[in-house]
């Protein structure tokens, strides 16, 4: 506990780093935006666990020192960055699709998805993304000094992952209060089409990057 006081400022700062990168607009946040307009509040929640527990897997295995593994199999962040981004023009595609689509998903009532898949779909949207991965790395580096123990280390993991699961929930339920159903649903098709584009470009981006 020494340790842990003696190096506040470093953990805050690792906290500060976290926030930031969790608020910024990316394709978890994207998704989770998506499903919880387009197929109400339950579903973004899935979306949103799912994210979660891809955020915890790569907390997990930063902790765990996957820098080194990486650093001997590069090639495994490779394949990983393709699938992520090809992941990404199908959700796209998705989006496009339901934008060129004068029917609203919700007018009957029909999600087309159980909350298991919408589930699996958020977690696949975060492990394939590595800049999940870095920005863990970078967080554990910000956060420890020399020589940190392992519970410093489950400190600076524990406050982040509090902090990813309460802005995950909370987008979820924002965009799922009937006033914001309301406004995508007179904006359906264009909100839709908005998506379709920034999934198209992060998923391009992640193809292209070297």
């Amino acid at each position: 506990m020494q340790a842990i006081l003696e190096n506040l400022p470093q953990v805050f700062s690792a906290y500060l780093v976290y926030l930031v990168a969790v608020l910024s607009p990316g394709p978890a946040t994207m998704a989770i935006a998506s499903t919880s307009l387009g197929q109400g509040r339950r579903h973004g929640f899935a979306m949103a666990a799912g994210v979660f527990s891809g955020s915890m897997t790569w907390a997990l295995a930063a902790s765990a020192g996957l820098a080194t593994v990486l650093t001997h199999y590069a090639h495994a962040l490779t394949v990983m960055r393709i699938v992520g981004g090809l992941y990404l023009l199908y959700l796209a595609w998705r989006a496009f699709r339901s934008a060129a689509s004068a029917t609203d998903p919700l007018a009957k009532g029909v999600v087309g998805a159980s909350y298991g898949h919408t589930f699996v779909r958020g977690y696949a949207i975060h492990l394939t993304n590595p800049k999940a991965i870095f920005a863990w790395l970078a967080i554990l580096s910000l956060g420890l000094p020399v020589g940190a123990t392992g519970v410093t280390v489950a400190v600076i993991v524990a406050g982040c992952l509090m902090t990813g699961f309460t802005v995950f929930m909370g987008y979820a339920w924002l965009l799922s209060l009937p006033g914001a159903l309301k406004a995508y649903r007179s904006a359906r098709r264009y909100i839709d089409g908005t998506l379709a584009v920034l999934f198209a470009a992060a998923g391009a981006r992640l193809l292209l990057q070297r």
